[in-house]
């Protein structure tokens, strides 16, 4: 069921809304004339971001959350209501990481991941069921990844988080319908790699400095998705055709897909700078901006990895028909 009125008289509440994906849904749904209520830890860039959803032509609230805490959670869902009078939408976007060999990754940070990745969208899913029933319907949307349903090496704790916000959805999804709930729609977004300062802000163990996987996509892409999302639900979208062809590959040949996706990621989330500081913003925020992007300025090289993609793409495509060629030889 979509929203049960239009998105300018709308209030969404917006979780990781500092930078990245977060700020440009913000700025969307402010275009839009929505009631914006923004969450993240990081107050200053919670402001900037609100600051120019004003300019867009929206109402924001900032309300500064750690999503790790639900009692923090439902105070957010508390504010946005009294401020606004109900809540309509919820999304569920904040996330870290941290990026290395699954056995030289800190016991501490992989634990982090989770709460924040894992229990910080089961928190708001919590906290935000009530006052969608109570508005009469409403519209929650995960924001996973693409990693929900593909893996790639080093980032066990992110792929572990993401499959298992897309089998929370669906079994959320499940209990409202039978609970007589269907009035409240829940969504997940498969986003592929995009240009958010997600890649910057990871914790690093690799010694090597970290670059989204191409093709690069922008954040408005993920953040148009939800927006459509918004008006008219559905169970999960991709957002970015390579996500989908990924996707694709991985259910009809996942042995296969599993091999060729690990070889290219390897070779292409690293750059080839040197990165020394290690810790990231797992535990801490980074209070610098609030920047949607994190890669502008390297435009040749993504158009070179791009094509190291497209290439990789059509060999998984074309050893997937192979197999699926041998096999039907072999039924025969």
């Amino acid at each position: 069921m979509p929203l049960t009125r239009s998105l300018d008289d709308a209030t969404v509440v917006i979780t990781g809304a500092s930078s990245g994906i977060g700020a440009a849904t913000a700025y969307a749904l402010a275009r839009r004339g929505a009631d914006v209520v923004l969450a993240a830890r990081t107050e200053a860039a919670l402001r900037r971001v609100a600051d120019r959803c004003r300019e867009l032509g929206g109402r924001a609230l900032v309300v500064p959350t750690d999503v790790t805490d639900p009692e923090a959670v439902e105070r957010l869902a508390a504010r946005a209501a009294a401020e606004f009078g109900r809540i309509d939408a919820w999304v569920n976007n904040a996330a870290v990481g941290t990026v290395g060999l699954f056995d030289e990754i800190p016991v501490a940070e992989f634990r982090r991941v989770v709460e924040v990745n894992l229990l910080g969208t089961v928190h708001g899913t919590r906290a935000a069921l009530p006052w969608l029933d109570a508005a009469g319907g409403g519209v929650l949307v995960n924001n996973a990844s693409v990693l929900a349903e593909v893996a790639m090496p080093y980032q066990s704790a992110y792929n572990a988080t993401k499959h298992a916000i897309r089998g929370l959805a669906d079994t959320v999804r499940q209990e409202l319908r039978v609970t007589g709930r269907g009035h409240i729609s829940l969504c997940t977004v498969l986003p592929a790699s995009i240009d958010t300062p997600f890649f910057r802000h990871a914790a690093n163990h690799s010694g090597r400095e970290l670059t989204p996987p191409p093709p690069v996509y922008p954040p408005d892409l993920v953040a148009e998705t939800i927006v459509r999302l918004l008006r008219r639900p559905r169970r999960e979208a991709y957002a970015g055709g390579a996500a989908r062809l990924m996707g694709l590959q991985w259910r009809l040949a996942p042995a296969l897909a599993e091999r060729a996706l690990g070889w290219y990621t390897a070779r292409t989330q690293f750059g080839p700078g040197v990165r020394l500081d290690a810790t990231g913003n797992v535990f801490h925020a980074d209070a610098a901006a609030e920047r949607t992007d994190g890669w502008q300025g390297r435009r040749a090289q993504l158009i070179r990895l791009t094509a190291a993609f497209g290439l990789a793409a059509a060999g998984t495509a074309v050893g997937t028909m192979a197999a699926m060629s041998r096999r039907s030889r072999t039924d025969r």
